[in-house]
């Protein structure tokens, strides 16, 4: 008796498993029409956020799982040359082409998001004597022999190293996150003080000072044109995710609004983008080929 009633809770314990497995399984399924998971890297720019959450939305509303990681950009193109990430929002042209030249046998340069993005060495416009990296040869005193740059690895850290080198500038950059430089040099734009330091577009930086870009005759910091880019392995595994993101695009001047909501009147980056999303629908179906 007692091993037939082992025998019967054990046959009722496995149907009870099977049946969980079975009703979760047909939730995932529900919840995930396409079985695909999509990962996005993100880089730890302000720039990143409303078009890597957009595109989330987006591939969610298309049945797909999808998730970030964040990263340095080194890290992003590794993990995607690995297959470990399958798509990045925010590469740099043609600041990122060193790193597309080691990966171009497993990464899609897949689309444009908005081309002409401003970047270079940045100085308040209070600095009426300094409009390009010449006018800094012999002035480096003003700065305390310190420029302030973004973090070790950076296609852009490297790219100011090189200008230095190039303009044989007695300075030193000094390499930091992006909250970092930023505090760094709104400190001493607050006492209109000299200060030098990375600056682009999109970027709350320029809505919150009045600042320009130093141009400069040896070609650095040419103007970027920003793009998507994926794993090889996405456009086979999900071909209608691929196609949407081959149809990317938005301005440069959408995607500086979002950056002000998100880090001004600090509004959740997730209800920044669906806010977008639902004003632009002919733009969304327009991309996911509707």
């Amino acid at each position: 008796m007692k091993k037939v009633l082992i025998g019967t809770m054990m046959s009722l314990l496995v149907a009870f498993s099977v049946a969980c497995s079975s009703e979760e399984a047909g939730g995932e399924a529900e919840g995930n029409e396409n079985g695909e998971t999509i990962t996005f890297g993100v880089t730890p720019w302000t720039s990143t956020v409303p078009p890597t959450e957009i595109a989330s939305l987006i591939l969610q509303d298309m049945g797909y799982e999808v998730e970030q990681t964040s990263a340095d950009v080194g890290s992003v193109f590794v993990g995607l040359s690995r297959g470990d990430l399958d798509v990045f929002m925010d590469s740099w042209f043609p600041m990122h082409e060193n790193y597309m030249s080691q990966y171009e046998d497993t990464i899609n340069d897949t689309a444009v998001s908005y081309p002409e993005a401003e970047t270079g060495w940045t100085v308040p416009t209070y600095m009426e004597d300094i409009d390009s990296i010449e006018d800094l040869k012999g002035n480096e005193d003003l700065f305390n022999n310190e420029m302030y740059g973004i973090e070790e690895g950076a296609s852009a850290t490297g790219e100011s190293n090189d200008l230095i080198d190039a303009y044989d500038l007695d300075m030193t950059q000094v390499a930091s996150s992006e909250g970092g430089m930023l505090s760094q040099a709104m400190r001493q734009m607050n006492q209109e003080e000299p200060v030098v330091f990375y600056g682009w577009r999109p970027h709350t930086m320029f809505n919150e000072h009045d600042l320009k870009v130093l141009s400069n005759e040896e070609g650095f910091f040419e103007s970027s044109s920003v793009h998507v880019l994926t794993n090889h392995e996405l456009k086979d595994n999900a071909p209608d995710a691929y196609e949407f993101l081959s149809n990317w695009s938005i301005s440069i001047d959408e995607v500086e609004k979002m950056i002000v909501k998100i880090e001004e009147d600090n509004e959740d980056p997730e209800d920044v983008a669906r806010e977008w999303i639902d004003n632009n629908q002919d733009k969304v179906e327009e991309m996911i080929g509707e």
